[in-house]
């Protein structure tokens, strides 16, 4: 099993940048794939990006093309996710996400393990 832990949030104003990290702990010696999803008050838990094993592979959200970029170091066993230009859209708990082997379908259910969540706020 894979354990996460999300660190990085926080308050920030509209047009400002976070980047929030990962840190996977546990049987991390088999390829696994990561991602982010996020889930704003009263909305269902939603796809952010993806990123294969190797690196090759990232996926993203329509909503966030051109604003974030999804990154990863397999010798920290850690995933990135850098936010630019944030909007008050942006506002959710972003929650880290594995799996192993390939990267899974944007859906909640295709992603075996999960962090506890981070909170960003992007205040107008």
């Amino acid at each position: 099993q894979v354990q996460l832990v999300e660190s990085g949030g926080g308050l920030v104003q509209a047009g400002a940048s976070l980047r929030l990290s990962c840190a996977a702990s546990g049987r991390t010696d088999s390829p696994y794939a990561m991602a982010w999803f996020r889930q704003a008050p009263g909305k269902e838990r939603e796809f952010v990006a993806a990123i294969s094993w190797s690196g090759g592979t990232t996926n993203y959200a329509d909503s966030v093309k051109g604003r974030f970029t999804i990154s990863r170091s397999n010798a920290k066993n850690t995933q990135y996710l850098q936010m630019n230009s944030l909007k008050p859209d942006d506002t959710a708990v972003y929650y880290c996400a594995a799996a192993y082997g390939r990267v899974r379908r944007p859906q909640t259910q295709t992603w075996d393990y999960w962090g506890q969540g981070t909170q960003v706020t992007v205040s107008s």
